[in-house]
Formats: C-alpha cells, sequence, structure tokens
C-alpha cells in the first residue's frame, strides 16, 4: 500500500489530523460519560421523590 505524496508538509498534515481526531473522540467521550452522570443524577432525584417541571401542567401547584 502506498502513501500519498503530501509533499514536504506531510508530517504537519498528518499531525494535524492526527490532533483534529484525537480532539473529537475525547469531546465524544466526555458527551458520553455527562450524558451518564446526568442520566444517574436525574434518576436519583426521581428517587428521592422531586419530580420535573415539564412533568406537571401549568394550573399544578409544586
Amino acid at each position: 500500500m502506498t502513501m500519498l505524496s503530501l509533499g514536504p508538509y506531510a508530517s504537519f498534515i498528518v499531525t494535524s489530523y492526527a490532533a483534529a481526531a484525537l480532539v473529537v473522540v475525547l469531546l465524544i467521550g466526555w458527551i458520553v460519560i455527562d450524558h451518564r452522570n446526568q442520566t444517574e443524577r436525574l434518576r436519583e432525584l426521581d428517587r428521592s421523590g422531586i419530580t420535573r417541571r415539564s412533568g406537571r401542567s401549568a394550573t399544578d401547584r409544586p
């Protein structure tokens, strides 16, 4: 398998793409972990009896 000829800037180009890919992977991981934490926190609040305001109608009093 031959690599494309990227010229004298090949190392810069490959490094830039690798860094961008790493940042995207880290952001996706951060989002997944945060989603799990937020979901668990909501479950804890639901178990403790605290409900979401969006679950009530406009005429309900807290």
